[in-house]
Parts: C-alpha cells; structure tokens; sequence
C-alpha cells in the first residue's frame, strides 16, 4: 500500500512524498525545495530512497543534489534533467519505474518543456503530472509545439476518469477566472469555479483533482469539444488549444 504525502513549498509548489508501506521505500516526486522535503520526511518517519522527476526546471529538479547527498537516493528523470541536474536512470515513454511491488508507467506528455514525462500509478489510481496539466489548466508552452502539447493532453485524457491528478502548484483559483472566460456557459466549470473560491478563502489545497473533473471543466482538455472549435476557431484541436493557450498566455 502507498500512502501519498503532500505538503506546500516555494511560493505556489506542492511537494509530494509516496511511501510505500511494504518495502517502506519513498519515492520524492520532483524536488523543488531540498530543505521542506527533509523535513518532511523525517516528520513522517521517512526516509527517501528515490527521486522521480518530472522535467528539468529548477523548481521541479533542483534540490536533487541536496537530496542525494543527504539519504544516498538513485534519482530517475527525463533526459532533459541531465547536464543541468543529478539524474542515476534515464527514462522516456513507456519505461516503467517502481515504488516495492508498486508500479508506475512513464508517459511523454512534453509541450512544457521538450522532455516532461508523467508518472501514472495504475494500482493506486493516481497520476503525478508535474506541470503539463493543471486543475483547470495546463503548462505554459515554454519549449513545444501545439500539435506536440495536444498529443501530450491527450495522452493525459485516455487515463480511467476516476484518476487522481496530482499537479505541481497551486494556480487553480487564477485558471477559473480564465476558464470561466474561456467557456462561459459551462455549468460544471461554474460549480468548480465556486467551490475553487471557496476553498482558497480558507485557504485549503485544490490539488489533487480528478480527472473525470477536468475532462468537464478543464478548457485545455476540451480543445477538442464543438463547443469550444465554435468560441476559439481552429479547424483541428491543436488549433483550438493553440488559441486557448495563447489568450492564457495574455489573460
């Protein structure tokens, strides 16, 4: 059994820990504050046995030296991350990583950056998505192409719904102002939007969200529904998401 371990870092990053209660291996997902994550570890009693990142910006890989130092850690990423920080096992899409017996299966969702991969844990019904998709979001586009960040969301939409998304920040009450805008008739989004408000007011965590959820309410993930081809053009969906993304980008 796994139990997940999320805590608040930086500004706006969430950090995550993933113990693994029979092999009593933990795995850091991403490391963007060496220091909280320690911490964190020892709090729960844990120690860290692995990295897993998600792609090379430093608030995602740049405690790993710190890290490895600290617990002798193996550290698994995306070619990307080597060169700029410790990496131990490279992997692409459709290599696999474990947590014990659990596993977890790498999936390319670049646009990002040109080598972000995904961590989807099929047994506990949970996805670790760095910063391609958001709740009611998705990355800036800093190194890809639309066609390429499409085909990336829509290997993110092909998961069981009732997938957990686990995203690497806290951006969800400034993503519905946008998506209200950008589909504002949407009844679902309303609601999400409403019960977003409500839950920053006391300051709570929007994150994880369903996937499920954001197949509704995410406009990046419904570049492909008539309705929003209708609002924001495009003959193809890696047009319409095009579009979307670049009226985020100036929102």
């Amino acid at each position: 059994m796994i139990h997940v371990h999320q805590f608040p870092c930086l500004s706006d990053n969430y950090g995550y820990l993933i113990h693994d209660t029979d092999s009593h291996e933990t795995v850091a997902i991403d490391t963007p504050d060496a220091k909280a994550y320690l911490l964190e570890a020892d709090m729960k009693g844990w120690k860290i046995t692995q990295i897993w990142n998600t792609h090379w910006h430093p608030d995602h890989a740049g405690g790993n030296a710190a890290i490895q130092e600290a617990t002798g850690c193996t550290i698994t990423g995306p070619a990307e991350v080597a060169g700029k920080f410790p990496v131990d096992r490279i992997i692409a899409h459709g290599d696999t990583v474990t947590l014990g017996n659990v596993e977890a299966q790498v999936i390319d969702v670049s646009g990002h950056t040109n080598g972000h991969i995904a961590f989807h844990l099929p047994s506990a019904g949970v996805a670790f998505v760095g910063d391609s998709v958001f709740a009611l979001g998705c990355g800036r586009m800093f190194e890809g192409q639309p066609q390429q960040f499409w085909d990336s969301l829509s290997r993110i939409k092909a998961l069981p719904p009732e997938t957990l998304l686990y995203c690497a920040h806290e951006y969800t009450a400034s993503n519905a102002k946008f998506a209200l805008h950008a589909d504002p008739e949407n009844v679902a989004l309303q609601d999400y939007a409403a019960e977003i408000a409500d839950k920053r007011a006391k300051d709570k965590p929007t994150v994880p969200t369903t996937l499920r959820r954001e197949l509704a309410t995410n406009p990046f993930l419904r570049a492909d529904d008539p309705s929003m081809k209708a609002r924001w053009g495009g003959e193809a969906p890696h047009e319409t998401f095009a579009a979307l993304r670049a009226a985020k980008d100036n929102f």
